[in-house]
């Protein structure tokens, strides 16, 4: 894969941070829209996006079993990443900042971010953008039971039900019958392009979003800490690098390992920062977090691309 296109995908999705933060700057965008906005991503964008992604395929039992297998794959790696990292520092996992680890360094964004990456540099691989949708599914599952267990160590905080009654979960449930349906050959063409262009809305209300974050958050401040890249590390080099090799042997299609690595390198997932605010821990870290691993992704990525 051309590390050229990679860095360009990358950059040009970096750069719908740019107004977000203008406009924010400028007082034009008040911080405390973001939660309207985000309304909009999650509960409308978002969900076009992930069921014109299934909807983009002629159903076939093959890809059927594929996804089924890259849900398996993901949802393997994810846990026994969090696990490794758990071990690997568990004496310290009374400090609220190593259970920020546990999971930053394994939950992506690979639904907003990581889903128009791969459309772009797998071109020629449709089946690439359900594969990120099967991740989001493996991700939530995760992150409502043993990522929130991590958080909070209390678990009554865990719930299966948040993890299957989400947005991006449901969308998955709704696109995967139509794909089996061949619904592409049936509905309405206005209505599949009005999905599309809802869907292809998403990345950048993502990353204004994120624009308008970082605009609230001194520079000096939001580079300070150390710890920072320390997660952002093992998110963006470490995670994607264990999860390739998990699959680097198997005889599986191309498709199928580069969207492993791709999804795999995507930034520390927004939903981190959304949960360190619901329980009340390390909010400033989950931030830094989010925004610091999304700004060198721009390098991390497309170096990644260079092992396939």
């Amino acid at each position: 894969m051309s590390f050229t296109i990679a860095l360009t995908r990358v950059i040009q999705t970096l750069l719908y941070i740019i107004p977000g933060y203008v406009v924010c700057k400028t007082g034009h965008a008040k911080p405390e829209h973001l939660s309207s906005i985000s309304g909009i991503l999650v509960y409308a964008c978002s969900p076009f996006m992930l069921i014109s992604s299934f909807l983009s395929l002629d159903f076939s039992w093959e890809m059927l079993g594929l996804m089924g297998l890259f849900f398996l794959v993901t949802l393997l790696g994810q846990m026994l990443f969090m696990l490794f990292v758990y071990l690997l520092f568990r004496k310290k996992q009374n400090e609220s900042m190593f259970r920020v680890l546990n999971i930053a360094s394994a939950f992506g964004n690979v639904g907003f971010f990581g889903l128009p990456i791969v459309k772009a540099l797998l071109p020629q691989h449709p089946e690439a953008m359900c594969y990120s949708a099967v991740f989001v599914v493996s991700m939530n599952v995760l992150v409502f039971t043993v990522g929130i267990f991590f958080l909070t160590q209390k678990k009554d905080s865990m719930t299966l039900r948040s993890a299957i009654l989400n947005p991006s979960t449901l969308s998955t449930l709704v696109g995967i019958p139509l794909y089996m349906l061949g619904a592409k050959t049936f509905l309405p063409k206005l209505l599949l392009q009005t999905m599309e262009t809802l869907g292809n809305m998403t990345t950048v209300l993502c990353m204004i979003i994120l624009g308008i974050r970082l605009s609230t958050i001194p520079l000096p401040k939001l580079f300070a800490k150390p710890f920072v890249y320390v997660i952002c590390l093992s998110k963006l080099i470490v995670f994607p690098a264990f999860c390739y090799a998990l699959v680097y042997l198997l005889p599986l299609p191309f498709s199928f390992k580069a969207s492993v690595l791709i999804l795999a390198a995507t930034p520390c997932a927004s939903i981190i920062l959304n949960m360190a605010e619901i329980f009340h821990s390390e909010e400033a870290l989950s931030a830094n977090c989010v925004l610091i691993s999304t700004l060198l992704c721009f390098i991390t990525i497309p170096l990644m691309t260079l092992i396939l």
